[in-house]
């Protein structure tokens, strides 16, 4: 075994890069709130400034993606598209049905050069996550706590917000509102078929809310959506833990682009439009499991270094000294001094783990199961 491989099976290696994960976060968190007095001063550039911290803390976990487990991500679209990637406001929708799918996106948006300006609609309960939350609150994430009735009003303003932005932004969606497990979707086909529409085999009923509204409150902003499909070779259903452990994984994305203008703007046939869009995600996922591939020509972007330099500069600020402490409180010989460190070590290994768990899918939410139900 060489020495790479060996330091990925080595639960040391991976409490370290927790570690470094965590402390630079909290510390990107604290810079962050120090940049709220630019926000009346100079809106845009307080913006500027915290998609860069943004990006220090976001591509470290790409940087596991990508240099860490080697992963390949293979993009499936036409030339005239990848030209205008990261050149663009645009709206992603992406299918929810792994763990490290938003992973993946972050990979595509990196290396078009947009992680750092990358936006969400997110659930709400996000927003208290450690690093996660705190760091989307400063980068103007729209939270909703996925009732529509109390998340009108809160989202529109959100997306309002937005009209100015002054970096290239990429807006995901995950119209399906949770991830897919094999209840959810029993329970979302029976629903589609009370409200007579076409039942999907790959993916959930799409929820039209949040696509309409961003598409009423970005026009004239965002320029295109972007359909994004994704799978994985050899029928492999990735984990974060896995990545962390150093699994190599080979990702597959279809990407679609359609120009705003060919979006309805009567909110009900945009709501057909996405409708049918996930009849055709559906076709795309049949295709892929009957022959392995997407439809369109292949590219593979290059990865840029930049996420492995910034992993590098935040290792050496931070073990350093950790080593130095350590070394210092076994040299004591003071049993107290021993158990505290230990102890250190093993509440940030929960906490590690805790944050890692946020992406699991056997412990997602139950709000499709729910919700569904309601709808029916």
């Amino acid at each position: 075994m060489g020495l790479i491989a060996f330091l990925k099976t080595q639960f040391i290696v991976h409490l370290l890069i927790g570690f470094v994960f965590v402390v630079s976060g909290l510390i990107i968190n604290f810079i962050q709130l120090c940049t709220l007095i630019l926000w009346p001063i100079n809106k845009q550039f307080y913006r500027r400034v915290n998609c860069r911290l943004s990006y220090s803390l976001w591509s470290q976990l790409v940087m596991l993606l990508e240099w860490w487990s080697g992963t390949e991500c293979t993009l499936f679209s036409d030339q005239a598209a990848v030209d205008k990637f990261g050149k663009e406001h645009v709206i992603i929708i992406l299918n929810h049905n792994f763990e490290i799918d938003f992973l993946c996106g972050w990979t595509m948006t990196e290396r078009f050069g947009v992680l750092g300006s990358s936006k969400v609609l997110a659930k709400k309960e996000l927003l208290y996550v450690p690093l996660i939350g705190w760091t989307w609150y400063f980068l103007e994430i729209v939270f909703c706590k996925r009732k529509w009735e109390e998340d009108r009003d809160m989202v529109v303003e959100g997306l309002k917000r937005l009209s100015d932005y002054p970096e290239y932004m990429w807006f995901l969606l995950y119209c399906e509102g949770t991830r897919f497990t094999e209840t959810k979707h029993r329970i979302s086909m029976e629903v589609a078929e009370s409200k007579g529409l076409p039942k999907l085999k790959y993916h959930l009923l799409p929820r039209t809310k949040g696509f309409t509204t961003a598409v009423q409150c970005l026009r004239g902003t965002v320029s295109a959506v972007y359909d994004v499909t994704l799978n994985f070779r050899g029928n492999k259903n990735p984990s974060l833990l896995g990545i962390l452990y150093g699994k190599k994984y080979e990702a597959d994305m279809c990407v679609r682009r359609f120009p705003l203008e060919d979006i309805p703007l009567d909110e009900k046939e945009a709501a057909k439009w996405l409708h049918k869009l996930y009849q055709e995600k559906d076709a795309l996922q049949e295709r892929y499991n009957q022959e392995g591939t997407f439809p369109g020509q292949q590219f593979k972007p290059p990865r840029r270094p930049w996420t492995l330099l910034n992993f590098l500069f935040w290792a050496t600020i931070l073990l350093s000294p950790l080593f130095k402490f350590g070394f210092g409180i076994f040299a004591s010989g003071s049993p107290l001094l021993i158990l505290a460190f230990l102890g250190f070590v093993g509440a940030a290994s929960f906490g590690v783990r805790r944050l890692i768990g946020v992406t699991e899918i056997e412990k997602g939410s139950s709000y499709g199961n729910q919700e569904f139900k309601k709808k029916k």
